[in-house]
């Protein structure tokens, strides 16, 4: 597994996201340091949340294998990035302000902080789980300011379809994830950290929702009112779905966390209907995404060839199997109840995303053997 892991993250040195040539199909790009994707954290987020989902399963053997391959892509990757601020500034920075590729910075916040939920669980380490906790947050701060104050004030900016994409939504998830950690260790500190830190998660969950509300009405207009090809139609997109997953489960873990927290006793019923909101929402991106999928492939037969972009995929799927499940127990919508119609759900997209997973990863590997192979 270490082996694997360290191979599939090595060819993060060796490839970047591909630019967009004409009609929307992927253009030459050289390999190198220099041009590695920010949003390559992407299958740090995708390894965690599937551990997570399957450890929920009760499968402890396959979840914690993941977790040691997140450990080493993790490191790995920090490395390369590190490595990549050093010795090409330029380029790294101007990733930075860069509308495309700029919010592939946000999964380094929310691989931090998956990774940290993966520790709770997986070891139960609450040093570490805060240690992680604490980096997301500063990371946080820094690339949320950074990012958007640069955006606002650059003086050249593309035009909303060319500037725009699904990738956006990741400081929606950047945000929602730091939530969800702060939630569930809020569960294992004393008061009054207690109570600071679900009042913290509970302000993150609030951000989260809104910019989500933002940046959706922007990229649902760029949807419907500007020409769309298959090109444009890139697996970030499926973050639509996983920014209302995540939000559901930062929702989900405040309703669980009301006992602990009486300004959270206070608005229950405020909690609970906007978790179902979001809940329902990123259910209905589900069938449109895929839809919007055997659009690309299948009729305007686009090639399916791996891409870091698709971890990007992965995560969503996951995220979703997770949220659900945690909803269910938070609404207690289980068969204690007797209310236990949304049951199958989890086990059935664990298993999806299960598939993905091995697909992206199989597909990375091959790309790289062939690569090896040609020298």
């Amino acid at each position: 597994m270490l082996t694997c892991a360290g191979i599939a993250c090595l060819d993060a040195w060796r490839r970047n996201i591909p630019a967009q040539g004409q009609n929307g199909q992927p253009a030459a790009a050289d390999d190198g340091l220099a041009t590695l994707a920010p949003a390559y954290f992407g299958m740090v987020m995708a390894t965690g949340i599937v551990s997570l989902a399957v450890e929920q399963m009760a499968m402890p053997r396959l979840a914690r294998a993941m977790f040691v391959i997140n450990i080493l892509a993790y490191a790995i990757l920090w490395v390369l990035n590190i490595l990549r601020a050093i010795r090409y500034p330029r380029a790294f920075f101007a990733d930075l302000i860069d509308h495309l590729r700029g919010p592939g910075f946000f999964t380094f916040v929310a691989a931090t902080s998956v990774l940290g939920s993966q520790v709770v669980f997986l070891t139960g380490s609450d040093r570490v789980a805060f240690a992680l906790w604490f980096f997301a947050v500063a990371l946080w701060l820094v690339l949320i300011y950074a990012i958007f104050t640069a955006l606002t004030v650059k003086e050249e900016k593309p035009t909303l379809e060319k500037g725009l994409s699904g990738a956006w939504l990741l400081a929606v998830v950047a945000t929602q994830s730091i939530a969800v950690l702060a939630a569930i260790l809020a569960t294992r500190v004393g008061q009054p950290h207690r109570v600071e830190l679900n009042f913290l998660a509970l302000s993150m969950w609030l951000w989260g929702g809104m910019l989500y509300i933002w940046m959706m009405s922007l990229i649902f207009y760029r949807y419907t009112f500007f020409p769309f090809s298959p090109g444009d139609l890139s697996p970030p997109y499926w973050i639509n779905m996983g920014a209302m997953a995540i939000s559901t489960l930062a929702g989900s873990r405040l309703i669980m966390n009301t006992g602990d927290a009486p300004f959270l006793a206070s608005i229950l019923p405020f909690l609970k209907g906007f978790t179902v909101f979001y809940w329902a929402t990123g259910t209905w991106w589900i069938p449109m995404l895929v839809i919007l999928g055997i659009w690309r492939h299948v009729y305007r037969r686009y090639p399916l060839v791996y891409d870091p972009l698709y971890w990007g995929a992965v995560f969503p799927l996951g995220m979703y199997a997770v949220s659900t499940h945690t909803m269910i127990d938070a609404l207690g919508l289980d068969f204690d109840t007797g209310f236990d119609f949304l049951m199958p759900l989890p086990d059935i997209f664990t298993w999806v995303a299960l598939a993905a997973w091995s697909l992206a990863f199989a597909a990375l590997l091959r790309v790289l053997a062939r690569r090896l192979r040609r020298g």
